[in-house]
């Protein structure tokens, strides 16, 4: 009973092969998902006999976890649990804590009366977590392990006529959970399906793929290798006429596959027992000069890591779910993906070849939790020769389940298990069965094995040098030379928690500048968030610490480009944006754009470029210009037309929008291609730039006799507190310089210094009030507010003058001027005003604006946004992030007019702010039906409720995001720094 603590390579199963889509083997198979019999036991030592069916056991669906069997609203089986690194038992390889839930299932089987005679049945696990024991009719008949990678066992001799008992034997923890250490939660079981498969006498063992392309002459060289073949063994690519033997090497003229353009040829594999339908992709992968080149051309890999995750199924995820991730990838421009850190479902991998999406296949492995401090990794398996045979098998099963996808152009060795004599062990297993493949792994930073220098978190300086090949040189000149003869790849980099990334066109930039950067992986695809219900009936998407674990990480789980359930989030928006593969940005000076196709292998001849003028709502001209067509790589400058009719210049500028938009597609682009149009890349040019707010009112306040003020709609207090504005209380006005952090705010940026959060503190911005000096009225009429806002147990503050004035049309008209005062270091979180109202239905107030949408927008994450009309409910505005912090900021606005339930609005019209003597359009605007401390303390959406007020954040800026929940924080480009900052703001009653 001790076998999940031996290291050795699983027994009694058959040798690992490869796994045809599904359908794709006329073969016979019976599928065993559904309902088994099963009971879970504290320890691995069950007591159960393999003999005893469970007839009066509990029934759970395979495939699934057992914790999350009756998610989200009840646990029996115990409670799934996250951590990332670190390991949630003793460090004492290969022995795992006694306290081991395992699971003991049961299913009978019979084989169909027509269930051929001849050949073998073999009893088919794509994945088990974590080590697992089979025994059939009460003998046992294979031990494995490998969660995340197949097992195959030859039943045929242990099989009886009639019916049979199928016993498993599956332990949470097992000696292999040293090496399954992979930044997710750990959840246990048969999570992936089970099949009886019938193996003909003369069918098909293992078919290998080789399908490479010559790009100078457009000719495909393909050769098809049967192991065994039986006699009459053929092979045929109808679409090319051809009809070979195995093994036999053909050439013919063909259209080569790649991400861009997926062309598949169908191989049909025909043997005397069995017949397979497989798909080739022509494709060559190579490294020339510390170039990544796909069939002769550089290739920039602009990719997402992907754990393979369902909100109520954990890793066990289904074939509509899947296809779902690949599709919004696509439409999104991701053009790559990263298996973190595991095989993926093999279906996954036929849908990238498919759709069109590179991958890095990355073997299961990580060992993370045997990291230390000082750097040393003692007891590391990677580095124990005693290790050697299991690693070995795993990447061995990974190659030869997957080598026959062309969307595969890495291999990698598994993520962040140190180094040691098995990263080379493993690389020459790969290199025998695959030469085609370069080989990555991010634990070789002297790239002794390896084929690309590979990093995590690479700041965007330190890439750049990178880049430029000065970078800092490795302790062994021999290996950093070869280093330097490599591509660079940011195998995670851009981590994605809650509101994040920033700085992403930082990097992009650089990967285009330099050759030798290929890209890189944004870590990651998606939220790990798991649904649970709580006993007030709200569902809610449950991270690190949910189920009551003493032992966890948080919020660190939830680190994604989309939300639990697939929604995007605004910065998939902005990967899109980013990634685009035609990008049209603004030239130096801003009056052009410059159109650059980076596309690889496909020119824009797909594409129109469409024109937009317009000044807010208003559209004032539209045309198509006429660039020609862009071959790849290639780029054209593109100006408004000279004869454009420009309005007079006002507060919001009036912009010139260009568009590449797709309006059909075809055969390979069909899959992804939503009816269409389908904008490609958007870019943009303030033709008339933002003009002072117009007839800005002298004055006009007056004093009452009880020392209030009166200015127009607006009502003060006898010390100059706005109180009531347009017949509306107002609960507060002042200045604002905090936000609820993000979860990037909360850690510090390379894990060096404190966080943004910790110097906001500091300065107390988390508390600030405010304090009038005086209140008057001055010769023009004006009530001029003199203040200071500060924060507890700090001498630092902000001087602010208050400028009111009466205007036009019942408005009212604020000039604001910030000044900083005291001795400040390190940023604040934005600066502007907090304009609080009463009103009862904040959520259903509906917003329309002129400025940046249609999401949210910062510093650095701004590629997405674009100047045009649009239009919201403050419901609507707010970004549920799985882990409530500031969200909705809408940039660059200018006019906003806000419609309250009862009927009545304001409108909020902005002039150009100034920011440290810089000018810019309008204002960041930020609208909530709760405040920015109740979203702060808030631990999941549902938390927050709306308290009966609106708040309106009218900044002057905002501070960037950043990424240092892991890795760089705000790049100094958008670091936001105290500096004077004047508003010029107009309150109007609709």
């Amino acid at each position: 009973m001790t076998d999940h603590v031996t290291v050795r390579p699983p027994t009694g199963v058959v040798p690992a092969r490869f796994r045809p889509p599904a359908g794709a083997s006329d073969a016979r198979s019976v599928s065993l998902d559904g309902p088994w019999r099963f009971r879970l036991h504290p320890t691995a030592r069950t007591g159960a006999d393999p003999k005893d069916p469970g007839d009066d056991w509990d029934t759970i669906a395979v495939p699934g976890h057992w914790q999350l069997a009756q998610a989200p609203d009840a646990w029996p089986y115990g409670t799934p649990a996250y951590s990332n690194k670190l390991f949630p038992f003793p460090i004492d390889p290969p022995f795992v804590p006694d306290d081991n839930p395992t699971g003991e299932y049961r299913r009978t089987i019979e084989l169909p009366e027509d269930w051929p005679v001849d050949g073998r049945t073999y009893l088919r696990f794509e994945g088990v977590d974590s080590w697992f024991e089979v025994a059939v009719n009460g003998t046992v008949v294979a031990t494995s392990h490998g969660s995340r990678l197949p097992t195959e066992i030859d039943l045929t001799d242990a099989l009886q006529p009639g019916q049979n008992l199928l016993a498993v034997r599956v332990t949470q923890w097992s000696a292999y959970s040293y090496v399954e250490d992979q930044d997710q939660w750990w959840l246990s079981g048969i999570f992936r399906s089970v099949t009886l498969e019938h193996r003909p006498t003369a069918g098909l063992g293992h078919v290998g793929i080789t399908a490479d392309y010559d790009h100078a002459t457009g000719t495909g060289t393909l050769r098809v290798d049967v192991e065994d073949a039986a006699p009459g063994t053929r092979v045929a690519v109808p679409a090319l006429g051809l009809d070979l033997a195995p093994g036999e090497t053909a050439t013919a003229a063909v259209e080569p596959w790649s991400a861009e353009r997926p062309r598949l040829y169908e191989v049909v594999v025909q043997a005397p027992g069995e017949r397979v339908v497989l798909h080739a992709g022509f494709r060559t992968i190579a490294i020339e000069g510390g170039v990544f080149l796909v069939n002769g051309a550089p290739v920039k890999l602009r990719g997402v890591n992907r754990h393979e995750f369902d909100p109520l199924r954990g890793r066990s995820v289904g074939a509509e779910l899947m296809e779902a991730d690949v599709l919004l990838m696509k439409r999104h421009h991701v053009n790559a993906v990263r298996t973190s850190h595991y095989p993926p479902h093999p279906h996954f991998l036929d849908l990238c070849d498919r759709h069109g999406l590179y991958v890095i296949d990355e073997n299961d492995l990580e060992t993370h939790g045997f990291e230390q401090e000082d750097g040393r990794w003692p007891g590391n398996p990677v580095d124990d020769p005693a290790w050697e045979d299991v690693l070995v098998d795993r990447v061995t099963r990974m190659v030869r389940r997957d080598a026959h996808h062309p969307s595969i152009i890495l291999w990698s060795l598994g993520n962040e298990a140190g180094g040691g004599c098995n990263v080379g062990a493993m690389a020459r297993a790969v290199r025998a069965l695959d030469p085609t493949r370069p080989i990555h792994y991010e634990g070789d930073w002297s790239s002794d094995e390896v084929d690309v220098y590979s990093r995590m978190y690479a700041t965007s300086e330190h890439t750049e040098l990178i880049g430029r090949g000065v970078d800092p040189q490795l302790a062994r000149p021999e290996a950093d030379a070869r280093r330097r003869l490599m591509p660079f790849l940011q195998c995670e980099y851009a981590h994605a928690m809650g509101n994040g990334p920033g700085g992403l066109s930082d990097y992009d930039d650089l990967f285009d500048r330099y050759p030798r950067l290929m890209g890189g992986f944004i870590w990651e695809w998606i939220d790990h968030g798991l649904s649970r219900r709580d006993a007030e009936g709200h569902e809610f998407a449950a991270y690190g610490g949910d189920f009551g674990e003493l032992f966890h990480d948080g919020t660190f789980v939830a680190d994604g480009l989309v939300l639990p359930d697939r929604t995007p989030s605004p910065s998939l928006r902005e990967v899109a944006a980013v990634f685009a593969p035609v990008r049209i940005d603004t030239v130096d000076g801003g009056d052009a754009l410059l159109v650059r196709n980076r596309y690889a292998f496909r020119d824009t001849a797909h594409l129109t470029f469409e024109w937009t003028l317009a000044h807010g709502a208003d559209v004032l001209a539209t045309g198509v210009l006429d660039l020609g067509v862009l071959a790849p790589g290639e780029s054209r400058e593109a100006r408004p037309p000279a004869d454009l009719p420009l309005p007079a210049a006002d507060h919001t500028p009036t912009s010139w929008t260009l568009r590449a938009v797709q309006h059909a597609a075809d055969d390979l682009d069909a899959s992804w291609f939503e009816g269409g149009p389908w904008t490609v890349a958007t870019g943009q040019v303030a033709v008339v730039p933002a003009a002072p707010l117009a007839d800005v009112a002298p004055g006009g306040a007056r004093q009452e006799a009880d020392g209030s003020y009166v200015v127009g709609p607006a009502r003060f207090d006898e010390v100059g507190n706005l109180v009531a504005l347009h017949g509306r209380r107002v609960a507060e006005l002042r200045v604002d310089a905090w936000r609820a952090p993000t979860d990037n705010d909360r850690r510090s940026g390379m894990w060096v210094g404190p966080s943004d959060e910790a110097v906001w503190k500091e300065h107390g911005l988390h508390l600030l009030a405010e304090r009038k000096i005086s209140a008057a009225l001055d010769a023009d009429g004006a009530l001029v507010v003199e203040a200071r806002t500060a924060g507890p147990r700090t001498r630092n503050g902000f001087r602010t003058t208050y400028v009111w004035s009466s205007g036009a049309a019942g408005s009212v008209d604020l000039r604001v001027r910030i000044v900083p005062d005291g001795r400040w270091d390190g940023s604040i979180a934005r600066l502007g005003l907090l304009l609080t109202l009463d009103e009862a239905a904040a959520e259903d107030v509906a917003v329309s604006w002129l400025g940046l949408g249609p999401d949210e927008s910062y510093a650095d994450s701004a590629k997405a946004a674009v100047a045009g009309a649009w239009s919201h409910t403050v419901r609507d505005l707010q970004t549920r992030y799985t882990h409530p912090q500031e969200n909705g900021a809408r940039r660059g606005v200018t006019h906003a007019a806000l419609a309250f339930a009862d009927g009545s609005s304001l409108t909020l019209d902005a002039g150009p702010t100034v920011y440290g003597g810089v000018p810019r359009a309008g204002v960041e605007l930020s609208l909530r039906p709760w405040s920015d401390r109740a979203l702060d303390v808030a631990a999941h959406p549902h938390e927050l409720t709306p308290d009966g007020k609106l708040y309106v954040h009218l900044d002057a800026a905002q501070h960037g995001l950043g990424s240092a929940a892991c890795g760089p924080g705000v790049l100094p480009n958008a670091v936001l720094r105290p500096a004077p900052a004047e508003l010029t703001v107009r309150l109007t009653a609709g």
